[in-house]
């Protein structure tokens, strides 16, 4: 799994989250650092924020593009505080699976995980 948000706090809780549930994970922080990642690594599962306190309130779109092309298999999760329906709709255009709206409880990112990939929630 690959979590990308511009916040430390964020990246370290998820990622405490997801890899106590049986997930090795990864985050960046920025652009550079995610299409790091993406270009070395297969994920089954990104998670982004769009806005990653860049000038571009929308990096993350370029993100879910980069990764479909990478990685046409992964299944992405926007998670940001920045959502509006033009943005869900532009997301989704370019690849995203689903799109959440931050706060969102970790085991309600869990549940939609478990469904893009079709596990069972209490299999992992």
């Amino acid at each position: 799994m690959l979590i990308v948000d511009d916040e430390e706090a964020i990246c370290f809780s998820m990622s405490e989250y997801f890899t106590m549930h049986g997930y090795q994970v990864h985050c960046a922080q920025d652009r550079d650092e995610a299409e790091g990642f993406l270009a070395s690594n297969g994920y089954s599962v990104l998670i982004e924020d769009l806005n990653l306190g860049g000038v571009n309130k929308a990096e993350g779109l370029d993100i879910v593009e980069y990764a479909r092309k990478m990685h046409p298999d992964t299944r992405i999760i926007i998670l940001t505080a920045c959502g509006s329906s033009e943005m869900e709709s532009e997301a989704k255009r370019r690849g995203a699976h689903a799109f959440l709206c931050k706060p969102k409880p970790l085991s309600d990112v869990a549940q939609v995980i478990y469904g893009l990939l079709g596990t069972n929630a209490n299999a992992i």
